[in-house]
C-alpha cells in the first residue's frame, strides 16, 4: 500500500508544480504554446523526481515521504542512472496504457482472461529496480553485515 500512496503522492506533487508553473506559460502566446510548455515542465520535473532524485537519495519526494527506497536486485545496491532512466521510461510510457489494454482484452474475449485471484506473469520489478521499505533495507543490510562480519 505504501507503494501506491508514494505514487500518488509524487504524481500529486508534480502536478501541483507544474499547477503552480501555470502562470509563467499563460503569458506565453497562446494556447498550443502554453500547453506544450506545461507538458514539457511536467516531463522534466517527473525526470527529475523519478532519477535524478532517486539517484541522491535512493527515494523520490512521494517515496521519501512513505518511507520506501529505491534498490537493485539481487544485491539490494544503489540503482545506476541507465537503469533508473529505464525505469522512469517504462512508467511514463507503458504503464498508463495498461489498463486500456486489459479493457479491451477482456472486451474481446467476452469476460476475464484469467481466472480470479491469478497473479500476472508479467514481472513486478521494473528494469531490476525494486522498492522496499527503508526499515526492511536496514533489517536486510544487518543481517548480511551479521553473515559477513
Amino acid at each position: 500500500m505504501r507503494r501506491y500512496l508514494a505514487v500518488g503522492l509524487d504524481s500529486y506533487l508534480c502536478l501541483l508544480t507544474v499547477g503552480l508553473l501555470v502562470r509563467s506559460c499563460l503569458g506565453s502566446g497562446g494556447t498550443g504554446r502554453a500547453v506544450a510548455l506545461l507538458v514539457v515542465q511536467l516531463v522534466a520535473l517527473s525526470f527529475a523526481n523519478q532519477v535524478l532524485l532517486t539517484m541522491a537519495v535512493r527515494a523520490s519526494a512521494g517515496k521519501l515521504i512513505m518511507g520506501v527506497r529505491v534498490i537493485r536486485l539481487p544485491d539490494a545496491g544503489r540503482p545506476g542512472f541507465r537503469l533508473l532512466v529505464l525505469r522512469w521510461l517504462y512508467g511514463l510510457l507503458w504503464l498508463p496504457r495498461q489498463p486500456w489494454r486489459r479493457f479491451g482484452d477482456r472486451a474481446a474475449a467476452g469476460g476475464p482472461e484469467r481466472p480470479p485471484g491469478h497473479r500476472s506473469e508479467e514481472p513486478e520489478d521494473l528494469a531490476g529496480v525494486r522498492q522496499v521499505r527503508r526499515s526492511d533495507l536496514r533489517s536486510y543490510r544487518a543481517a548480511v553485515q551479521g553473515r559477513t562480519g
